[in-house]
């Protein structure tokens, strides 16, 4: 007869127990390891990444034209250099707005004075990754000028005007306004009205050797080639605007200043700084004696453009162009609708457009200035 003795099996199920408990342990330190570990490891990372910092260098791009000024008097006063600080700044000047933003898209440069409709593009094209609207610069200055011997829209039938570039600000302004005149005009310069995209310089040249009828420009282009070659004003594009968009008659944006996203992501503080000085050469603009400003424009011009302007020319320019830091984000809905009638984009939404919350800390209390719910202000 077998014998069962009490505790006989109770060591070999205490043992069991014991090594249980010890595995359900086990894998709880484990896991508290784990999440201690995964939390030191996030702290140590947020520790290392370093905080953003002023860019070495910025690269900045603008033109040689009046509706840059705040560029131009910004370089030429040091305005910008030493708002920047110890970052340097380095400028590339260009004729046109699509030219500008093809160096940007490159990294060529890190931020670009520029027409409204080449940064809509831009931005459209990326799917909003590329650009952003930091400020406005300049309204108004811009013009169609024509021969003499034209004078109505009826006129310009089989005649070739020019532009500075294609897709360009000016050059959408033109296709928009011969549009609603009933012509039809083509990207290829076939079309009612031929339009051909010519250096500013060079339609100068060609209005005075009679080899085209008129041009869609920006200031100081209009006035030259009305005081120093005969043209005359078909069209100035403030009668075009009757302030329900930008809120203010006659006011529609002609220079803005835009950053490359990456950019600004990694340099706020830079960005920063030249809206600092941005902000502060257009108050100059608005506020220096006639004849100073005058001078270190012309001074400007001479170093970025080759020449100088007549006191003419410059007066005449100046009196059509309103220099300020707000980009008007009202009228992008129609620019962008008259860029998609000019074929020279596409139907997009450009919500997220503008980001002008640097802008608004910059220029202080008192002041906001609106992204008209396209973007962050």
């Amino acid at each position: 007869m077998t014998r069962i003795v009490a505790g006989e099996n109770a060591v070999p199920r205490r043992k069991r127990a014991v090594e249980a408990a010890l595995a359900i342990g086990l894998v709880l330190l484990i896991g508290i390891g784990a999440v201690v570990a995964s939390s030191i490891s996030r702290d140590a990372a947020a520790e290392a990444a370093p905080a953003p910092a002023p860019a070495e260098e910025l690269k900045l791009g603008y033109f040689g034209n009046l509706t840059h000024a705040a560029a131009l008097v910004g370089v030429k006063q040091g305005i910008l250099a030493r708002n920047l600080g110890t970052t340097k700044l380095s400028t590339e000047t260009f004729n046109a707005g699509p030219a500008a933003i093809e160096a940007l898209n490159a990294g060529a440069i890190d931020a670009t004075y520029i027409g409204p409709n080449p940064a809509i593009n831009s931005f459209v094209k990326s799917h909003g990754e590329s650009v952003s609207v930091i400020a406005g610069a300049a309204a108004g200055g811009a013009q169609l000028v024509v021969k003499p011997g034209i004078s109505s829209a009826a006129d310009l039938r089989g005649k070739t005007l020019a532009s500075p570039q294609l897709g360009g600000t000016q050059d959408v302004a033109l296709r928009a306004w011969l549009s609603s005149q009933g012509y039809k005009t083509n990207v290829d310069g076939s079309g009612d009205v031929a339009i051909n995209p010519t250096d500013n310089a060079q339609t100068l040249k060609l209005f005075q050797d009679g080899k085209l009828d008129g041009a869609w420009l920006p200031e100081p282009w209009a006035s030259r080639l009305v005081l120093t070659a005969g043209a005359k004003v078909l069209v100035d594009e403030k009668d075009l605007w009757d302030g329900s968009l930008s809120g203010k008659a006659g006011e529609f944006p002609t220079t803005i200043l835009i950053v490359n996203r990456t950019f600004a992501a990694e340099h706020p503080d830079t960005v920063k700084a030249l809206l600092r000085g941005h902000a502060e050469s257009v108050a100059w603009l608005n506020t220096a004696p006639a004849a100073e400003k005058a001078d270190v424009i012309n001074s400007a011009l001479q170093e970025s453009a080759g020449a100088a302007l007549p006191a003419g020319v410059l007066e005449r320019s100046l009196q059509s162009i309103i220099f300020t830091v707000d980009p008007l984000a009202g009228t992008y809905p129609k620019l962008l609708k008259d860029g998609v009638a000019a074929g020279t984009t596409k139907q997009a939404d450009i919500a997220g457009l503008f980001d002008l919350r640097a802008l608004n800390d910059v220029i202080g209390a008192g002041q906001h200035i609106s992204a008209a719910g396209l973007g962050r202000d």
